[in-house]
């Protein structure tokens, strides 16, 4: 449940608003992650490189390229390639951290 011996960025990358805020988080070997929150709302994220997002908190409604919409709670995560996107509604505050590549 927590990142040792790591290198936190002091200003948040705050999305759409305020409805997504993160930090990023680089580990002793160079990994970089970010962990964050989405409050309450419906947002789309195109990306540029690999993503694996993980939930800690909270349920995450999830479509990735257009698929059918499934939820992930804690625990779960899903996976987008590089190019890819994903459409994530959140009713209440979803904690999560990505892993980048």
């Amino acid at each position: 449940m927590q990142f040792d011996q790591v290198s936190v960025g002091k200003k948040a990358n705050v999305y759409f608003d305020g409805k997504c805020v993160s930090h990023t988080v680089t580990l002793p070997d160079g990994t970089r992650k970010s962990v964050g929150v989405v409050l309450p709302s419906t947002l789309r994220f195109d990306l540029t490189t690999k993503e694996v997002m993980e939930v800690v908190d909270g349920t995450a409604y999830v479509s990735i390229n257009g698929q059918a919409e499934k939820s992930f709670s804690a625990g779960q995560s899903w996976t987008v390639e590089a190019g890819g996107y994903f459409v994530i509604r959140a009713d209440q505050p979803v904690h999560y951290v990505c892993h980048f590549g």
